[in-house]
């Protein structure tokens, strides 16, 4: 009975999230997608890959990936980028795949100091099939047997496609951070139905830190490699779509190569529904060297649902960083102070 009551909050979380964008954990180690104006932040060529696996001890799962690359470029103090997404949920087969386009400028204000501003346009296909959902008007509340006909005019299967747009902000210098982005602008129509409206909410996101050096000015940057570094990093990232708000905080220490870091995500306050605590998340990662980090994460449930029923959530991240293009800037350390993970 436990488990049916469970896959009742999942499949009411499944329809209430295809209105919600997908969130990771380890959303600094997916910067295109957090804020358009990161493309380009770290000054070089970067690469990176993203996969989230959400509650894999039920049945009925959410699975993520995205994948990105950026290129900053010195000469016209512009990063720009691709990313693609992808996500899939189980309960209705529902897939939403994602590719865009990112530009950021950076604007010196200061010795160390920078604005970035960027925006992105993408290109969205949410693809659904019907066929295997059960709705209560199907079910005789005599016998229990399931009927052919829900009344719904969904069909068996729905395609829909659209153009979408994103804009961000970033200010930083060697110490400190804080962006905002906004996703979603047109609030495009994602219904499935013909002559039915039903709108994506407005993204909203703003993020921000401050990094701690603990090395005592024993660090050093080669070829936009870091060895010897030692700090400690505060940050949170806050979000709100539509009706959804959440608060991500935490903190990360890096002892090179090892990042190890503990984030809260909810909201601690009092909420006029029902509290908000979802999860408590643990974060390991790894410069293997030459550019490349790994990343691992996984989210311990902290709501009704429960962790050992619901198995938290595991995300992996790789990033693959270089120097390409002209030997102009090549060895300039990036000042940004961002997360890795």
């Amino acid at each position: 009975m436990k488990k049916v009551l469970i896959m009742i909050v999942f499949l009411s979380n499944c329809f209430g999230s295809y209105a919600q964008d997908v969130q990771y954990s380890q959303f600094y180690a997916a910067p295109l997608y957090l804020n358009p104006a990161m493309t380009g932040s770290s000054e070089m060529t970067r690469i990176g890959v993203n996969y989230r696996n959400q509650w894999p001890g039920l049945d009925q799962s959410f699975t993520s990936y995205s994948a990105y690359v950026d290129h900053y470029i010195f000469s016209a103090n512009s990063g720009i980028g691709l990313i693609v997404n992808k996500s899939q949920q189980s309960m209705a087969n529902l897939s939403v795949s994602e590719i865009g386009v990112t530009y950021a400028y950076r604007l010196r204000l200061g010795i160390r100091s920078f604005l970035r501003v960027g925006g992105q346009v993408s290109y969205i296909d949410r693809d659904a099939y019907f066929g295997e959902l059960v709705f209560g008007s199907q079910i005789d509340d005599q016998t229990g047997l399931i009927g052919d006909f829900s009344g719904e005019n969904l069909g068996v299967g729905a395609r829909h496609q659209f153009m979408d747009y994103g804009f961000g902000m970033l200010y930083h210098n060697e110490n400190i951070w804080f962006g905002i982005s906004g996703h979603h602008l047109t609030q495009p129509n994602i219904s499935f139905l013909d002559g039915a409206n039903s709108t994506l909410p407005l993204k909203v996101s703003a993020h921000g830190g401050v990094k701690f050096d603990l090395s005592g000015g024993s660090s050093s940057q080669l070829m936009g490699q870091q060895t010897g570094s030692k700090d400690l990093t505060l940050a949170f990232n806050y979000k709100n779509q539509g009706t959804f708000s959440q608060l991500d905080m935490g903190a990360q220490v890096n002892i090179q190569p090892l990042v190890m870091g503990v984030w809260y995500r909810g909201i601690p306050v009092a909420q006029k529904e029902q509290p908000n605590q979802e999860s408590i998340i643990a974060l390991l990662g790894i410069s293997l060297g030459g550019g490349l980090d790994i990343g691992y994460s996984h989210d311990f449930t902290l709501s009704a649902m429960g962790n050992a029923n619901t198995g938290g959530a595991h995300e992996i991240s790789l990033r693959y960083s270089f120097l390409a293009g002209s030997a102009k800037g090549r060895g300039r350390t990036s000042s940004m102070p961002c997360f890795k993970y």
